[in-house]
């Protein structure tokens, strides 16, 4: 009778137990179906994405893991790069540098022989220089702008009309915003970078025709660092507006502190999620005064296998002779550009580095305008037409 009540007993605890366990179920099923649980799980689901599947994808980024975690991983590019769509600006590109060499649309090496031309100031004389400095032999010219911080802004539609211009001259257009010259705040640099964007426009289907110099001697002072910080928030400033072309980077120092180049130059590469950045020292009588300090200050450039041009340089300056001749001959030898300042305009004492002593260039200057353009070494010399313009 005892172990008939034992059992009785044990058979209604079982009872019990099931209809408990039963009665937990729904429970949770409501909790699931009112949405509170789920709300908690999915919070559990984020939080732990950090040490989950978040630690799945990071090892993906790492590894190059392609799938569901190799999307994600690509996210997570895209949104390092500010949403940048990179394969769309790689397929906009024209112009673009390989190492030490600038390519051009056609993937052909396109190496700068040309002028500076200061239109900013000569808006009037526009068409009759440019086709004087075709006349030279020039394959590149290379253009003041102005953002309107200092002198009159060029409109986006002059800026058009000038690239249509030297499209039919057979010339490569460089344009550079001259109102951020000398400045040592960043401000200064970002507002040149901004005026690209601004005109975007009429730049966008362009880049086999030119490229972007985003200021001309921005960082008066030799501050590597600065110069390093300011441009790499520019850079990506015109990537994320769109713009693909080759973008032009000078020297902190007033164009002559190569070796800011040299102390961060790779890193201010690296800050181009298309890695389409080229650099230009400025010679004068500081960096292009000596043949060591030109081998020193291209060397800072060309030992990290970047991409050069000498974007200025004259025979003589305020701060002393120039070895005009030495400069020309070392471009020549390795295949670095040059563009000689400038076709006509200068003043303030300057005078002398006027190529042209009239905007049509039927009388060079002796010391200048004839050496570079028609002497050894020279424009003519040297000079090959970009070959996007031989279709």
């Amino acid at each position: 009778m005892k172990k008939r009540l034992c059992k009785s007993k044990l058979i209604a605890l079982i009872a019990a137990m099931l209809l408990i366990c039963c009665a937990c179920g729904g429970n949770a099923k409501k909790d699931t179906g009112d949405g509170n649980v789920e709300n908690a799980s999915d919070q559990q689901d984020e939080n732990a994405g950090d040490t989950g599947d978040g630690g799945g994808n990071a090892q993906d980024e790492n590894t190059g893991n392609t799938g569901e975690d190799g999307e994600n991983a690509q996210d997570n590019d895209t949104q390092a790069g500010n949403s940048i769509d990179v394969s769309a600006l790689r397929e906009q590109m024209g112009f673009h540098v390989e190492g030490q060499t600038l390519l051009d649309a056609n993937g052909n090496p396109f190496v700068m022989r040309g002028i500076n031309h200061a239109h900013t100031w000569f808006a009037d004389q526009l068409g009759t220089a440019l086709k004087a400095i075709q006349g030279t032999g020039s394959n590149a010219v290379r253009i003041v702008l102005s953002n309107g911080v200092q002198w009159t802004k060029t409109e986006a539609q002059s800026v058009a009309d000038i690239l249509a211009i030297c499209k039919n001259l057979g010339m490569v257009a460089i344009f550079e915003v001259h109102d951020a010259t000398g400045y040592n705040d960043v401000d200064s640099l970002i507002q040149a970078a901004e005026y690209f964007v601004e005109i975007k426009d009429v730049l966008i289907g362009e880049e086999d025709y030119c490229i972007i110099n985003i200021a001309n001697e921005w960082g008066g002072d030799w501050n590597s660092t600065r110069w390093c910080e300011g441009y790499s928030q520019a850079i990506p400033m015109l990537r994320e507006a769109g713009l693909a072309h080759t973008i032009m980077v000078d020297a902190c120092g007033w164009g002559q502190y190569g070796k800011c180049i040299g102390d961060h130059g790779r890193e201010v590469f690296e800050s181009d999620v298309l890695g389409n950045t080229m650099f230009s020292v400025h010679m004068y009588g500081t960096a292009g005064g000596t043949e060591q300090s030109i081998d020193e200050n291209m060397g800072y450039a060309l030992d990290q296998d970047l991409c050069l041009v000498i974007g200025e340089f004259g025979y003589n300056h305020s701060d002393g002779d120039v070895q005009e001749e030495y400069i020309m001959a070392r471009c020549v030898e390795l295949n670095v550009g040059y563009l000689a300042w400038s076709w006509k305009g200068n003043g303030g004492g300057v005078e002398y580095l006027d190529l042209s002593k009239d905007w049509n260039g039927v009388s060079l200057s002796e010391d200048w305008g004839e050496v570079v353009i028609n002497g050894q070494n020279g424009i003519r010399e040297t000079a090959v037409p970009c070959t996007v313009f031989a279709q």
